[in-house]
């Protein structure tokens, strides 16, 4: 599942930004960032979805 999102981030990063953290600011920006370009939001995307997956990893190693 990761994959999909980082490749979906990639190719369209507003959906995998939505995949990831749902309806949120994080999207918004996504959004705003898109719009003033491709590469602003595949960053933006991929850098949201990795830092998710870090603190998922990070609480579930903690229990």
């Amino acid at each position: 599942m990761k994959l999909l999102r980082i490749a979906l981030g990639i190719i369209l990063p507003p959906v995998g930004v939505f995949m990831t953290m749902g309806v949120g600011s994080a999207l918004l920006i996504n959004i705003l960032l898109t719009l003033l370009g491709w590469l602003p939001g595949s960053i933006h995307a991929v850098w949201v979805i990795l830092k998710h997956e870090e603190k998922e990893a990070r609480e579930g190693s903690a229990y």
